[in-house]
């Protein structure tokens, strides 16, 4: 399961971020393994998403969420 699949309110465990152009970006930005991530809003045409992950808020787009593989809390 990815982020961009998270339902609004649920939250989940990041298991990685796979490997590609914005992955040093998406670590930096808090999204590592073991962090707490909670899909809080997403955009009337479902692009862009608010995550918060450890209390920090991020606006990711669908292709990016797809990237960070997560286990449902």
């Amino acid at each position: 399961m990815y982020a961009s699949d998270l339902k609004k309110g649920d939250t989940a465990k990041i298991k990685q971020v796979e490997f590609g152009e914005l992955q040093n970006k998406l670590i930096e930005m808090g999204c590592f393994e073991g962090n707490t991530i909670r899909m809080l809003y997403i955009a009337p045409l479902g692009d862009p998403i608010a995550y918060d992950i450890n209390g920090y808020i991020l606006g990711l787009r669908k292709e990016e969420a797809r990237m960070i593989e997560v286990t449902l809390i």
